[in-house]
């Protein structure tokens, strides 16, 4: 996400990594597999994986072994993928980050650069229900500048299972619902997947949280606990500007609602129908309240046309 990128209290994965643990020396080439350090232990997907050291010289291109095919749908640009992984650099045998630790899923959408290259590439056309291991060359992983703790120029090898692979709707469909108060934001209706139009009035805003269906499919409702892939506008009551949008790069978002910081927009996703576009508008009390966030005036009231997409 771009300015509200704060909404979210998430593992940073690829974006912004855990601290390198320290190195344990000793390994041999009998660790190496197909060119990628070996898994030894953990080997069966859905289980906690350990990697050895690497061994010899990294590879310079990607590379990527499955370790066992799934059944499932071949992943494609676009999809909504979730996974479990475990990072380790080439050169260490302690890992920098892994999501079975934490027993939440890392969702992403393949394609959208929302992690680094050597994923979006690695996990392209695979199909879910296997485990790949990647070998990431540094120019498709943090390149000449690092990240954190991990060193300039590293080579990065990951396990991921792929849990799960939905095909991202292009807009909300549905039946449009009357916008007939004249003190809420008027929201366009257009299903050809650009950006709806939002209209602010010239009135006081509201003092209570709204969430209001403007196109109202027939989907499941939305729980606290999921993740959903969205499209938004988002805008500021007092004049109608918008001050962030996921259509300026056709890149849909990921919100997991457990970790998203900003209770107005949580609220009132939560019980609303997949396939939806809603408006929310949500006041100070229900949004970031008197601090100012990433150049958001405090006591700002927002406004929010979110088209629910789908689910993980």
């Amino acid at each position: 996400m771009r300015r509200l990128a704060g909404l979210l209290v998430v593992p940073l994965l690829l974006l912004s990594t855990a601290a390198c643990g320290s190195d344990d020396k000793g390994s041999d080439s009998a660790s190496m597999k197909n060119g990628l350090p070996a898994i030894t232990a953990g080997e069966k997907f859905g289980e906690k994986p350990t990697l050895s050291k690497g061994e010899g010289d990294p590879p310079k291109e990607l590379k990527v072994n499955v370790i066992s095919e799934g059944k499932g749908a071949v992943t494609k640009k676009g999809d909504a993928l979730q996974v479990n992984y475990l990072g380790q650099a080439w050169d260490s045998t302690t890992p920098f980050d892994n999501s079975f630790d934490r027993g939440q899923p890392f969702d992403l959408t393949l394609g959208a650069g929302q992690v680094i290259k050597g994923w979006d590439q690695g996990l392209d056309g695979q199909k879910v229900g296997s485990r790949i291991e990647i070998g990431i060359p540094p120019e498709l992983g943090y390149g000449a500048q690092g990240q954190g703790d991990i060193k300039p120029n590293a080579t990065l090898v990951f396990v991921v299972d792929i849990l799960k692979a939905v095909t991202i709707p292009k807009s909300a469909t549905g039946t449009p619902v009357a916008q007939d108060n004249k003190d809420l934001p008027k929201v366009g209706t257009n299903t050809d997947g650009k950006a709806p139009s939002l209209t602010v009035p010239k009135t006081d805003p509201p003092t209570k949280l709204v969430s209001n269906y403007v196109l109202e499919a027939n989907g499941e409702a939305v729980k606290a606990t999921d993740t959903v892939v969205v499209n938004y506008v988002a805008a500021l009551w007092k004049d109608g500007k918008v001050f962030d949008s996921t259509y300026t790069t056709g890149k849909p978002a990921n919100f997991p609602l457990e970790q998203l910081t900003l209770k107005g927009l949580k609220d009132g996703l939560v019980g609303k129908k997949i396939g939806s576009r809603v408006l929310i508008v949500a006041p100070p009390s229900e949004a970031f309240g008197d601090q100012e966030k990433q150049g958001i005036p405090k006591n700002s009231t927002l406004v929010f046309a979110v088209d629910i997409l789908t689910k993980m």
